[in-house]
């Protein structure tokens, strides 16, 4: 996996709020692949929070939700920015995972090698601690 999992006590994230980009349903070998997402980035909540591997401004609510029903591939979460974003997601097992620039170029990138089915929660958030940084959250089996 490209990310961290962080454990964490107490989580001030509230994945039962509805996602500001949407909810969007993938199962194993969707197309296209990637499937893309358009969204703004970060928010007025410090990522590191959630642990010393997260960085970035984030949102209270999360930014895309993924349904997601797991075959045999890897599932990769990356975004793709002009400015320098993070990546924060809460998996279906309730584990956290963060990310800054594993994608190379400042983009974050998280992999599950063996994805488990369920919901996803994904926050895009932004280096510089600044919001509504236009940004795109690619969803691949690659």
């Amino acid at each position: 996996m490209a990310a961290l999992a962080v454990t964490v006590p107490v989580v001030a994230q509230n994945y039962n709020r509805n996602p500001a980009f949407g909810t969007f349903r993938l199962g194993a070998g969707f197309s296209p692949d990637p499937y893309s997402i358009n969204v703004r980035a970060g928010g007025t909540r410090n990522a590191a929070q959630l642990g010393s591997a997260c960085a970035g401004s984030i949102a209270d609510a999360p930014d895309v939700r993924i349904q997601y029903q797991a075959g045999s591939f890897p599932l990769s979460f990356t975004v793709r920015s002009n400015s320098d974003t993070t990546l924060v997601i809460n998996d279906p097992n309730g584990r956290w995972y963060c990310d800054d620039d594993s994608a190379g170029n400042l983009d974050p990138l998280v992999r599950f090698n063996q994805p488990s089915s369920g919901q996803y929660d994904v926050w895009i958030g932004h280096y510089e601690g600044g919001s509504g940084v236009r940004a795109r959250l690619d969803v691949s089996e690659y």
